[in-house]
């Protein structure tokens, strides 16, 4: 088991709904299993007047709503006894001295200042940190996104940020690189003979990566409106998916080799023109229709929403990496929001053999692909053609291969969460984003936002419930492929 050094961990906004979800039941987690040392605190920054007991009692009552079935009443005492409840308000520089004094009764433990909060805040709690010196040696900050809103703002948060903290020391996190189907794709790909050959433009037809939900806007309309699918899906999430499929072996593991090689693929990816946003981008809106046997109203029917806003809950789009590897494979990105499934998946299309020479049961397109699942489920599957049983000729018909061994689907698979904030612990920094990775994203994205700011067209509206415009799947029948979903 990797040893896990003592620490502490800050978390600033620690009564938001990030931190009641994801981050205190995946440290409850790692607790419960025995991966965190004994002496290992976690020190929550609110500014609500309640008491340590009423502090404790919240988090638990999130904890058996989030966890389920795992919660168990012994582990939770013991996990319950590393939280401490920590009021001040943080724009207070003053009241840092409060958080101060309490690192004081462990300086030897590593720390970690994570910053669940809105990023408005980030540059403030940075100052403040300094003020007391509590950036100095193992302290960590980790970044929530998003890190900005277009390329200006992403290089002001992180070039005020740099100004406390050595980039050694920031972990820009997307939770997207800590899921095991993640993991598992670098180790298919880099710890085996039988992909590589193949994981190129000779013999890869197409790449999709699809991320879509069948929630709202959830109550924060304010936020969304000045967000988009763009920049709080596409910049983020999908790019760095991109980069895992893409990106040439490096040498080792280790943290900025892997980056490096996301990089060049980030500095590689052909912008797009005027007219390429025009013909390889579908912009797109829910309106009113059902999830499952549930209405669900249009986006311009939300709360906060202006009726003839032109913010994008949807977004497709043809993406290109000027690379010899990559020359002339297209990547298609899809994401939105009130769509028919809960989805995030990447699919590599492989091409067809050259000539077929057995008949099939059925027409099937993409025959041969490799589906990488992210959720509802995290799965890794090779689609192939083999023999029908039976008959007196050779008929093909599609089968699997799951790729994940028997012994790991009995064994519970971490939240991605867990495993992000156990690296921050450990100071691994490969599965979190670079300022410069962040800069090139901003930029191959900034045109995009730039055309559909010029442009008066709306976005093409779509059915809550379906799979979007129409136009995404015309994106595709252009080059004669078609949406996993659809094969």
């Amino acid at each position: 088991m990797i040893t896990i050094p003592a620490f502490d961990v800050v978390l600033f906004g620690s009564t938001g709904d990030l931190a009641m979800r994801k981050l205190l039941p995946a440290l409850y987690f790692q607790h419960k299993e025995d991966r965190l040392p004994d002496d290992g605190r976690i020190i929550c920054i609110g500014r609500n007047a309640q008491t340590q007991a009423e502090y404790v009692q919240m988090v638990k009552t999130a904890a058996i709503k989030f966890v389920g079935d795992a919660f168990e009443e012994s582990s939770w005492l013991s996990f319950s006894a590393r939280l401490q409840y920590l009021q001040f308000d943080i724009t207070d520089a003053t009241a840092y001295s409060l958080l101060a004094n309490r690192l004081a009764e462990k300086p030897s433990h590593v720390r970690v200042f994570y910053l669940a909060t809105a990023p408005s805040l980030f540059i403030e709690i940075c100052k403040n940190l300094s003020g007391f010196k509590l950036n100095k040696g193992n302290s960590r900050v980790v970044l929530e996104k998003p890190l900005g809103n277009d390329l200006a703002s992403s290089r002001a948060i992180n070039a005020a940020v740099a100004q406390y903290f050595e980039e050694r020391q920031v972990y820009r996190i997307d939770h997207y690189l800590g899921k095991e189907a993640v993991q598992n794709l670098l180790a298919l790909r880099f710890g085996n003979t039988l992909f590589e050959p193949l994981w190129r433009r000779e013999w890869i037809d197409n790449v999709q990566i699809t991320v879509t939900e069948q929630v709202g806007v959830e109550g924060r309309g304010d936020f969304y409106e000045k967000t988009g699918a763009l920049r709080d899906m596409v910049q983020s999430h999908l790019l760095q998916l991109l980069c895992m499929v893409a990106m040439e072996p490096p040498a080792n593991i280790d943290s900025d080799s892997v980056r490096d090689e996301k990089l060049k693929i980030l500095r590689a990816l052909r912008p797009f023109t005027p007219n390429d946003i025009a013909q390889k981008i579908v912009r797109g809106q829910y309106r009113a229709g059902a999830i499952g046997t549930t209405g669900a109203i249009g986006y311009s029917d939300e709360e906060g929403i202006a009726p003839d806003s032109c913010t994008e809950t949807f977004v497709a789009l043809r993406a290109e990496i000027d690379t010899w590897r990559w020359a002339g494979v297209p990547f298609f990105l899809r994401t939105g929001k009130r769509m028919q499934e809960r989805l995030a998946e990447i699919v590599i299309n492989f091409r067809q053999v050259p000539h077929a020479i057995f008949p099939m049961t059925r027409n099937i397109q993409n025959a041969n692909r490799l589906v990488i699942r992210l959720q509802p489920d995290e799965s890794v599957t090779l689609h192939l053609l083999a023999k029908q049983p039976g008959g007196d000729e050779i008929k093909l018909h599609p089968v699997t291969l799951d790729l994940d061994s028997d012994e790991s689907a009995k064994t519970r698979r971490p939240d991605a969460y867990e495993r992000l904030l156990t690296d921050v612990i450990r100071g691994q920094l490969t599965l979190f984003m670079r300022s410069d990775e962040l800069e090139e994203a901003w930029t191959w994205v900034e045109p995009i936002l730039e055309a559909w700011r010029k442009n008066e067209d709306p976005p093409k509206l779509y059915q809550a419930g379906s799979w979007g415009p129409a136009a995404s799947t015309a994106l595709l029948s252009r080059d004669g492929f078609c949406w996993h979903e659809e094969s």
